[in-house]
């Protein structure tokens, strides 16, 4: 299958960007990401300066492939990420636009490549548990009702990848930080010190400059693994009750 890629090109971070237009034969077994992989070899071949793009795993998993397909982060299909998308899903013919996923809080390092140590920050500053364990807990001692362990767990599948960032018209991460906050706020283990992780976490997310979330939803229209925004309200809940418990220390 033929294809035109019109392609986000972008020296650096404080380069002007443009987008530039290729044409590639790929076939419909390709994932996307080997379909430019492709277009790599090619323009090498030609002593021309490859598509810079994130990559790891390929598997779904690692949330390296943050770029936006056809208006779409990761592409048209949902719960898939773009190394997932393959291209039987496009007609012979097809005009493709790709480009970076775009918001002040992940700056475009390279082409399709943008720095998503925002979130890394996100989790630095809550997202762990620090009481002190010992040895190894046996997996029944805890016990853990089968709703809030599911909840957990699905809170959990968040991949980091931004898409959601990508997809707000507010460039807000509300939903990765409320799916951070509650796959630990969930478990016995994380309620510890559930008021102050909430606190810290959305303050770095503000500082951070990501966007307020307004409710749009597309956030979870978009995320290749179906975080839910029950998860935000939840934040909500956890910051409002975390707001008012410091309120009354430091009275």
């Amino acid at each position: 299958m033929k294809l035109k890629l019109k392609i986000w090109r972008q020296k650096n971070q404080d380069s002007k960007g443009t987008f530039e237009t290729y044409n590639v034969e790929a076939n419909e077994h390709m994932s996307f990401l080997e379909m430019l992989d492709v277009l790599n070899e090619d323009l090498i071949s030609k002593k021309q300066e490859p598509v810079v793009f994130e990559h790891d795993c390929r598997e779904g998993i690692c949330g390296t492939c943050s770029m936006v397909i056809n208006g779409h982060p990761h592409g048209p299909n949902a719960g898939t990420t773009a190394c997932q998308l393959h291209m039987r899903y496009f007609n012979d013919g097809d005009t493709i636009t790709v480009e970076p996923f775009r918001a002040a809080a992940f700056p475009v390092m390279k082409d399709l490549a943008v720095d998503r140590s925002a979130f890394d920050r996100i989790i630095q500053a809550g997202g762990y548990i620090s009481v002190n364990t010992g040895q190894a807990v046996d997996a029944n001692a805890i016990p853990v009702e089968q709703v809030d362990a599911a909840e957990a767990f699905d809170a959990a599948t968040c991949i980091g990848c931004g898409a959601c960032v990508a997809a707000c018209p507010n460039a807000s991460a509300m939903l990765f930080t409320s799916a951070k906050v509650a796959h630990l706020a969930k478990l016995p283990q994380g309620q510890v010190e559930e008021q102050q992780r909430v606190l810290d976490m959305v303050k770095q997310m503000d500082d951070e400059g990501f966007g307020r979330c307004s409710n749009v939803t597309a956030c979870e229209a978009e995320c290749p693994k179906g975080i839910s925004i029950d998860n935000i309200a939840l934040l909500n809940r956890k910051y409002f009750a975390a707001s008012i418990g410091s309120e009354k220390q430091a009275q």
